[in-house]
């Protein structure tokens, strides 16, 4: 079903670009448009079958997969091409409305240069949509910014004063976030010199088998105080099992409804892991994988005076974070918004108040990462990918 409503969705998105294209060309062109159209899709469709069907392993085929991936950024020029055309078609009718009316109040004949107008308009909007693809694909998958923040808290014990958190979310390991990513992200994360390494979900993009290259990619980088991680909802977008047995088998804590004691100069740090609401959910292959977020099991028989830090995907789910006793909670999930057109707008607000950076409620405090991949449209626009670094302070 998923799949049938992303090939729906693309096949009107190419079909609207279809005509957009043929009022930019040239009309000897227009009869091989829909051909040209065709070759560039069909890599990206035999692509996604195969996912579906599990054949083939993660690095299979490079050939179908660079084709596949080229299909992915042309996807992204199509939606960039479209709204950047019927923006210039709307200024077009807003300028015009009144002067297209004549004196009885009728519709007047179509202006000339109406067409003239648009055809400029939407060859310019083509170079604006290379332009801001080009740049929204550096952003993507340049370097991420590195969020460095002291968080303080009145009643943090001493022995965690000074502690490093290095909190790291949706890294959608898969089509489009390769192994050389991965070790990219490992690199700049491993300068930081963090004592935690937390992974707040979505570790891979929809497949068990993407979560190898994650795996190699931090191999060897182990905090002195440890790893750990929850899941995301694309983590559930098939059966989660193997990924908990390969995050445990490479000393990567899976925290489901679970916490982990650490202890640091004296005093307890406890880390809670709640699961994604996508466990319980069912809605792919038809498998319930757990209860979803479960508060009062994650606290069980934790000590009264351990500090508590919450990984919860969803900033959603931050009121059971919350119903745990914890101080402090990590989420990730928005993206903050991944593509904002409009400046000063997140387009995660569609989904929640919470987009990215720190929250508060009393002295407890949320921090909600944009995370380091990306989901459908391999770019970022005004929303750059992250790496947060969060110290804890007495005081």
């Amino acid at each position: 079903m998923p799949f049938l409503v992303a090939l729906v969705f693309v096949l009107l998105v190419q079909w609207l670009h279809l005509r957009l294209l043929r009022l930019e060309l040239p009309e000897h062109a227009h009869r091989w448009l829909p051909w040209a159209l065709g070759l560039i899709h069909v890599p990206l469709v035999v692509f996604a079958l195969m996912r579906m069907a599990a054949t083939g392993s993660h690095s299979a085929m490079p050939l179908l997969r660079a084709l596949a991936r080229g299909g992915f950024y042309f996807q992204a020029f199509s939606v960039l091409h479209l709204v950047i055309g019927m923006v210039a078609q709307g200024l077009w009718r807003l300028s015009r409305r009144l002067a297209e009316r004549d004196e009885a109040g009728e519709e007047a004949p179509e202006d000339p240069g109406r067409r003239t107008f648009l055809r400029v308009a939407a060859v310019a909007s083509t170079g604006a949509a290379v332009t801001l693809g080009a740049s929204g694909s550096r952003a993507a998958f340049g370097d991420p910014l590195i969020t460095r923040r002291d968080l303080a808290f009145p009643d943090l014990p001493a022995g965690l004063d000074g502690l490093r958190l290095a909190h790291l979310s949706d890294l959608h390991a898969g089509p489009l976030v390769g192994p050389e990513v991965l070790s990219r992200w490992r690199v700049l994360t491993e300068r930081e010199r963090p004592d935690l390494l937390l992974f707040t979900g979505d570790l891979v993009d929809s497949r068990p088998e993407e979560l190898e290259p994650l795996l190699a990619a931090f191999r060897g980088f182990e905090p002195p105080l440890g790893r750990f991680a929850v899941l995301g909802n694309h983590d559930y977008f098939d059966d989660p099992r193997p990924i908990w047995h390969d995050l445990e088998q490479a000393g990567i804590r899976c925290l489901e409804n679970s916490a982990a004691l650490v202890s640091r100069g004296g005093a307890v740090l406890a880390v809670l892991g709640l699961q994604d609401p996508m466990a319980r959910n069912g809605r792919f292959r038809h498998m319930v994988f757990g209860p979803g977020p479960r508060p009062n099991e994650a606290a069980r028989d934790l000590p009264a005076d351990a500090f508590r830090i919450c990984l919860n995907h969803r900033p959603s789910e931050w009121e059971k974070a919350l119903a745990a006793s914890a101080r402090l909670t990590l989420s990730g999930h928005t993206h903050g918004g991944q593509i904002n057109p409009i400046p000063g707008f997140s387009s995660a607000h569609l989904i929640g108040p919470r987009t990215d950076g720190l929250y508060r409620q009393g002295e407890d405090l949320l921090y909600v990462s944009r995370g380091l991949g990306v989901v459908g449209l391999p770019i970022r626009i005004g929303a750059p990918p992250e790496i947060a670094i969060l110290t804890l302070r007495r005081g």
